[in-house]
């Protein structure tokens, strides 16, 4: 019967022995495979009968740009929106599997590819297939808890339906998004909605840990194992045991700390600093950066077997520019928040306003949203907050006029660059140059932060804390 057939997985690939390898291997694993040639066969197989999941080459020809891949990746989206496809690539085409996954894909893997590590991401991403039908949000809030993540839009709602499906699994997670889009309240969802919600979720800010302190801060160290040791200390690893390790901005952990990190992925164990023994921890990794950790494996700047460990599950969270209709109902959620932490009376947003902050760009995304209702409500104090308001207040931060609709709250006609340094510039200028604080308030590490100054040419790391 149609209810209860196998899932069914359509290979598209020129090359016939790429087809019989990964028939194979689907056979064994239980599914029924569907071969095609090239894009026009595979997409006639998908008006013909039902598929699960794509697995697709990018290049059907003696070209090798890969444009053939996308073309049929947008088909199969315009055609079957909600159907997970996994990209295959050569080794040296991670940053054209990258733009895959940007249009929609759900993940890559590399020619040749590991038959187990393979399996195990198909069964995974079929899992967390958003099914026919999607959710809606009042569904979702009745099966899960997503408490403190707010919005309704489309792309934010297949996020939450992902994590739904795979939150009480033991599979890695790698939540990608820019700066200030909410990652961490991913990670805690994750968390909240596992069977390891009763334990600890341990986070670690990857890109503020000291090399020389990594292994005693993640690993623990016994007593007198250096001079500083005065006694025993867990690590943050420990600390995870049968709970959730969040491992923040993961882009920056330099290579020599990232193969002592793999082997806690691999085998489930560590080793405390002056121990003699090893000892297990039975963690679940929740990793999340703003940075395609894919071109950084290109680079050579993060190793391909940690990230082929930590992306078994990818979860890419959409910039605020991307959900715009959610903006009021953030806008709202957010200045009720900031009121009561003040202590102040409850205020409400002008519709016309409500308009104007739903047209900007927010490079800073939520995290810029919220700073500036905040300093709004702090310093214009009225019960409804007013286009204008928004505008003079703005002006006051800035101490200088934006243009004359008051739009692009002063980054018009710059670049995200440009943006970045300026928001950097005026940060340290706020904040006297204490780096610290600074790095707080633009939701970074001080070894990121250090990153961004010697990029823009605003200063540089001293001798003591030296990037590596």
């Amino acid at each position: 019967m149609e209810s209860t057939r196998k899932q069914r997985i359509l290979i598209v690939d020129d090359d016939s022995a790429v087809q019989v390898s990964l028939a194979l291997l689907l056979k064994q694993s239980g599914y029924d495979a569907v071969c095609a040639d090239d894009p026009q066969q595979a997409l006639a197989v998908l008006a013909q009968q039902p598929i699960d999941l794509v697995l697709q080459d990018m290049n059907f020809s003696l070209q090798t740009s890969g444009e053939e891949g996308l073309q049929l990746l947008a088909g199969i989206r315009a055609a079957q929106p909600a159907l997970p496809v996994l990209l295959m690539t050569a080794w040296g085409s991670i940053a054209l599997a990258v733009r895959g996954m940007q249009a929609g894909a759900a993940n890559f893997f590399t020619k040749p590819w590991d038959n187990t590590q393979l399996a195990e991401l198909i069964r995974t991403t079929l899992e967390a297939a958003t099914p026919a039908g999607r959710a809606s949000r009042q569904a979702l809030d009745a099966q899960f808890d997503f408490s403190g993540i707010v919005g309704e839009h489309p792309r934010l709602l297949k996020v939450l339906s992902t994590i739904g499906q795979v939150a009480n699994t033991r599979a890695p997670v790698l939540i990608l998004g820019e700066s200030g889009c909410g990652k961490e309240l991913i990670a805690d969802a994750l968390h909240r909605n596992s069977s390891r919600a009763g334990q600890a979720i341990v986070k670690i800010n990857m890109g503020a840990i000291t090399p020389s302190l990594f292994e005693s801060e993640m690993f623990g160290h016994v007593r007198g194992a250096f001079t500083d040791a005065k006694a025993d200390r867990k690590g943050h690893v420990a600390s995870a045991h049968e709970g959730t390790l969040f491992l923040d901005e993961i882009g920056e952990l330099n290579r020599s700390d990232q193969v002592k990190l793999l082997r806690v992925l691999q085998d489930q164990t560590y080793q405390p600093v002056g121990a003699s023994r090893t000892e297990r921890a039975d963690v679940r990794v929740v990793s999340a950066t703003n940075r395609e950790l894919a071109e950084l494996v290109a680079s050579g700047e993060f190793r391909e077997d940690l990230f082929y460990r930590l992306n078994l599950i990818t979860i890419r969270l959409p910039p605020l520019r991307e959900r715009r209709s959610d903006i009021p109902l953030l806008a709202r959620h957010i200045l009720g928040e900031v009121a009561a932490s003040y202590g102040l009376p409850a205020a409400s947003i002008a519709p016309q306003a409500l308009e104007w902050l739903s047209a900007q760009p927010w490079p800073g995304n939520i995290r810029q949203l919220k700073q500036t209702l905040e300093r709004t409500l702090l310093l214009v104090g009225r019960s409804e907050l007013r286009q204008a308001d928004f505008v003079a207040a703005e002006q006051h931060e800035h101490g200088g006029p934006l243009n004359a609709s008051g739009a692009r709250l002063g980054v018009d006609g710059m670049t995200l660059e440009q943006v970045e340094r300026h928001m950097i510039a005026h940060a340290l200028e706020q904040h006297q140059g204490n780096i610290s604080r600074v790095a707080k308030a633009l939701g970074l590490s001080r070894t990121a932060l250090y990153r961004r100054l010697e990029r823009h040419g605003l200063g540089s790391a001293p001798e003591s804390e030296a990037l590596p």
